[in-house]
């Protein structure tokens, strides 16, 4: 099973903070930094969207709708159901971090990493966990203020200010200087990597280091946290069930359903950490916990599971035309 070694240094910030958390001056500057780390995120998301690739995608509109729902409907249902297992499996803190889990947007990297492999539609993904990624910073925000609520870190209409201010406006304004700059984020992309990777680390560590000061860890023991890993086990499997056999009763073709076993069974750690941040606040710790768990799961099951479609055979070109055809009657 492969272990993400993002992971790892997203496990070492977390002692980092339990050891040396920040605290006064140092915790201004923190978040301060984290605020703007986030603001950066965003905009290099909206410098980097190609806006003609996302409408030429709109031509394979029923798949797409089909991974945001995934994404933006089934996800929260289950979510929401899930909240029958409160208290015995799940405290309320964890199920409100799972909660948030079901509503942050799909993957992108690791959705087309895992199609190529497993010989799927790769444009379809690219496509896919680009608009989930773009919907994802309006609704994932609405979807937590119609179901977490004031249970989930306070959020009022003031949230929805600071989402749009410090998630929005960024990404749109790498949208509008996309046209100027995208050539330089292209040509550094990998430079850009690193900094997108590290300003996550320093919004997990602000996060953490707040969680350590508050004390909300004593909260979670190791029997809970089996129990979450039970729950997001279960969550997992389930969708990634419904996106395969749902794509079939769909009628999409081979391609098209590894593209959406992948992009819409998947939730985005990149996306959901700094929305997190945003909207927990000082509860942010917990609230990421599950979001991180569940990631790396996903990758080491999607992992086995694209090496085993990459040896499937291939449809023969009759079939595969007949169900492209019958996708777009």
């Amino acid at each position: 099973m492969p272990v993400d070694p993002y992971i790892l240094l997203l496990l070492a910030t977390v002692g980092l903070a339990a050891l040396f958390p920040a605290h006064g001056t140092a915790a201004d500057v923190a978040s301060g930094a984290s605020t703007a780390a986030i603001a950066f995120l965003f905009f290099l998301y909206g410098a980097r969207l190609s806006t003609r690739e996302a409408l030429d995608g709109l031509k394979h509109w029923r798949l797409h709708v089909t991974v945001l729902a995934c994404t933006f409907v089934v996800f929260p249902l289950l979510g929401l159901a899930a909240r029958g297992l409160v208290p015995v499996f799940l405290t309320h803190p964890l199920y409100q971090g799972l909660l948030f889990l079901t509503l942050v947007p799909s993957t992108v990297q690791s959705s087309i990493a895992f199609t190529s492999i497993a010989r799927g539609n790769v444009p379809a993904a690219i496509c896919a966990g680009s608009f989930s990624s773009l919907v994802g910073i309006v609704v994932t925000p609405l979807l937590a203020a119609a179901l977490l609520g004031s249970s989930g870190g306070g959020f009022s209409a003031d949230s929805l200010v600071e989402i749009v201010l410090q998630l929005l406006v960024p990404f749109l304004a790498g949208q509008v200087l996309r046209r100027w700059i995208g050539g330089f984020v292209t040509r550094h992309k990998k430079v850009l990597s690193l900094v997108d990777r590290g300003s996550i680390l320093l919004v997990v560590y602000t996060a953490f280091s707040e969680g350590m000061v508050q004390g909300i860890w004593h909260q979670v023991s190791a029997a809970r946290l089996g129990g979450l890993l039970v729950v997001e086990a279960a969550l997992l499997a389930v969708m990634l069930t419904l996106t395969w056999y749902g794509g079939r009763a769909l009628r999409f073709g081979r391609a098209d359903r590894i593209a959406l076993q992948f992009a819409g069974s998947k939730k985005s750690l990149a996306s959901g950490l700094p929305m997190a941040s945003v909207l927990f606040g000082a509860h942010a710790s917990l609230a990421v916990l599950p979001l991180m768990l569940f990631h790396q799961m996903q990758l080491m099951v999607c992992a086995v599971i694209a090496r085993r479609r990459a040896r499937d055979p291939l449809e023969p070109p009759r079939q595969r035309a007949d169900e492209r055809t019958a996708a777009t009657a």
